[in-house]
């Protein structure tokens, strides 16, 4: 084959830029460090699989495998676990499980840990979250104001327990 047609430097053979690091301190629950740890293994993994592919024309993704190994490391190496166990029992505090309820009454949970557990859908939200602001420092039978988009929403705290 001609060398003309074979591409060994140029954009192909660059790395993908690195994902952003949030500028906030990385507290991690155990939890969420071991699913850093976790994730990180199953990316170490995909990229042994990908380098030994024997067709490597497409480069994206063992790329994007070793990007997300940066990222995964630099969160490893600048947690902060926290113990939710030995945070406050009587104040919302990172780490905590918190029952609110609404002005109907409606009862939701809601857990603040890390930014990288964070996931609305399963009531996990990152202590920089407008809610988790909200709610940090209130005690049961405190009431908060969330400031949402959508308007104002009181919460009336509930319960209070570490994550287990």
């Amino acid at each position: 084959m001609s060398r003309a047609f074979v591409k060994e430097d140029g954009p192909d053979n660059e790395p993908l830029p690195d994902l952003p690091i949030s500028t906030h301190p990385n507290y991690v629950t155990p939890r969420g460090l071991l699913a850093l740890r976790e994730r990180l293994a199953v990316a170490q993994g995909d990229l042994v699989r990908l380098k030994a592919r024997a067709e490597r024309l497409d480069r994206l993704p063992q790329k994007a495998a070793e990007r997300d190994i940066r990222y995964l490391e630099a969160r490893l190496a600048s947690a902060i676990p926290v113990d939710p166990g030995a945070q406050p029992k009587d104040e919302v505090a990172f780490g905590a499980r918190v029952t609110v309820a609404d002005e109907d009454g409606t009862e939701a949970v809601y857990e603040i840990v890390g930014e990288d557990e964070a996931d609305a859908s399963l009531g996990r939200i990152a202590p920089q979250s407008p809610l988790a602001r909200a709610l940090m420092g209130a005690g049961v039978g405190d009431t908060v104001e969330w400031k949402r988009p959508a308007g104002v929403v009181t919460l009336e705290v509930m319960g209070i327990a570490p994550l287990g």
